[in-house]
């Protein structure tokens, strides 16, 4: 995935704290810790991610990955999972919602980890806090028609994601012009199943390996991955691929966003890691001494599930905080 698919805007979301110290007199030194002390609340603030249901961390897990010393604040929104097939301006005003209360948990940064949300509401998002770095998905395109030999490729995503203008933007712009064929598939069970544990004995799976002879019969080499769902069976999919014996690559955009993430809090200063590395010295200049311990994740959910924290520790093989929010 390239830069422009990643489509992140540099903002920067670092604001003037007033410090009242009256043992300071030099306006000087008085207005660099003024600036440390935003910088350090920003390099301290979380991460904020956001998906109709768990799909959004497979995203978290690159993100945890390439960026370890940072804090996240998910919000799944399971009152009304799944967006896909939802009307746009349902899926507009929904993603609204779910980003303002990220921003008033005080994220530095919000990354729409769902490919629907994205297709509908990340431009109007974007507009509504322009002095906060919205990160949204696009399917990983443009790689696979660069990688693909056969000049005909594959996207398996939500009907919300394949019908959105981000993505058809990129096959008029991208696909079209390098004479390569983009077959969209859409199966509206594959969310259910994965939230359902990916049982291989299941009908979905059944589907998809047939459909993954459907697509290396039509001579289709590259199968992006449209929904942030999809990664957790990623693996499933090269196993059948292995077996047999398909000439097909799987393409996810996970990594390159985490890398984009990445670039994007270092060169606006709100890094954790940056922030470790200087914490001594400007605990020492603001008089705190300690820091919070956090997990690194915290889940918020909008409708109760009972099995919903076990299905969470599964997927990330990890445990976490899990709340439910309502309004």
């Amino acid at each position: 995935m390239t830069t422009s698919q990643a489509n992140i805007e540099h903002t920067n979301i670092l604001d003037s704290h007033v410090l009242s110290n009256t043992s300071i007199n030099n306006a000087g030194m008085n207005a660099m810790i003024i600036d440390a002390i935003s910088i350090d609340d920003a390099q301290r603030a979380p991460i904020g991610l956001f998906d109709s249901g768990i799909g959004g961390l497979s995203v978290y897990l690159h993100l945890a990955q390439q960026l370890p010393n940072e804090r996240y604040i998910y919000y799944a929104d399971t009152l009304n999972v799944p967006y896909g097939n939802r009307e746009s301006d349902d899926i507009e005003s929904l993603t609204l919602k779910a980003v303002e209360w990220l921003h008033k948990q005080g994220c530095k940064l919000i990354v729409i980890a769902c490919n629907s949300a994205s297709a509908y509401a990340l431009d109007t998002a974007r507009k509504c806090y322009p002095q906060l770095p919205i990160v949204g998905l696009v399917p990983a395109l443009k790689p696979a028609v660069l990688a693909s030999k056969s000049g005909h490729v594959a996207v398996l995503a939500t009907k919300a994601t394949l019908n959105g203008s981000l993505l058809n933007d990129v096959i008029a712009s991208f696909a079209n012009p390098n004479s390569t064929v983009v077959t969209k598939y859409f199966d509206p069970q594959l969310v259910p199943w994965v939230e359902a544990g990916m049982p291989v004995e299941d009908e979905t799976a059944r589907r998809l390996r047939q459909q993954l002879r459907a697509f290396a019969n039509e001579g289709i080499d590259q199968l992006v991955l449209g929904c942030t769902h999809y990664p957790f069976f990623k693996s499933f999919l090269l196993e059948e691929i292995a077996q047999q014996q398909l000439a097909i690559q799987v393409v996810d955009s996970g990594q390159a966003i985490a890398e984009r993430v990445k670039q994007l809090l270092i060169a606006n200063q709100m890094s954790a890691t940056l922030y470790n590395e200087t914490s001594t010295q400007n605990l020492s200049a603001i008089n705190k001494t300690n820091v919070d311990i956090r997990l690194p994740l915290t889940f918020h959910a909008t409708k109760y599930s009972d099995r919903l924290s076990a299905l969470i520790e599964r997927l990330l093989g990890q445990e976490t905080i899990l709340q439910y929010y309502s309004e």
